[in-house]
């Protein structure tokens, strides 16, 4: 479970590695406030395998979650959330290659939910996948996510008051401002 106390940053980045308890870490910060939560969800479910993964998230989060599907537009997802609510969004990565593939303007796009997250007040948790610890993608495409994921990562976490590492389940505190 998350530390309580942490659950108080106003916007919160947490990133790690597949399967890292990213998604857990972050909607355990968020049900520290009071509900309703908001859950802004960026994967498609383009094959089964995604169905049914979407499927677990959404067990996994119980009734009292809301769930906002923002494959692309995520600024207006953001701005659609109720102020006062807690809002986890999960994740930019996912968001990140939907506007690759859909050869969107990630420059724009990414502006906007700066934007949107610069108005929001309520407390908003972001979740990531940290891809840059690896080998070097072979291909080309690879090789620009990669460096785009970087590239949102540190624009994001200089805003964030707090960002976490998560690694097998154990959240590492990488900046927490007062």
């Amino acid at each position: 479970m998350a530390d309580r106390t942490a659950g108080q940053a106003r916007l919160t980045l947490v990133l790690g590695g597949a399967r890292s308890g990213k998604s857990r870490y972050a909607l355990d910060l968020a049900m520290a406030s009071k509900s309703p939560w908001v859950y802004i969800a960026t994967a498609e479910a383009l094959d089964e395998e995604m169905r049914t993964r979407i499927t677990e998230h959404r067990q996994a989060r119980g009734q009292d979650w809301s769930t906002i599907e923002a494959p692309i537009d995520l600024a207006a997802a953001l701005t659609s959330a109720p102020t006062s609510a807690p809002v986890v969004v999960d994740c930019l990565t996912l968001w990140l290659s939907n506007l690759m593939i859909g050869h969107h303007d990630i420059d724009e796009a990414t502006i906007n939910f700066e934007a949107a997250l610069g108005r929001r007040l309520a407390q908003t948790i972001l979740v990531s996948n940290e891809v840059g610890l690896g080998v070097v993608p072979e291909t080309q495409l690879g090789r620009a996510f990669r460096d785009r994921a970087g590239s949102l990562h540190q624009r994001i976490a200089a805003k964030a008051e707090r960002v976490v590492c998560m690694v097998a389940g154990i959240p590492m505190t990488v900046k927490d401002l007062p």
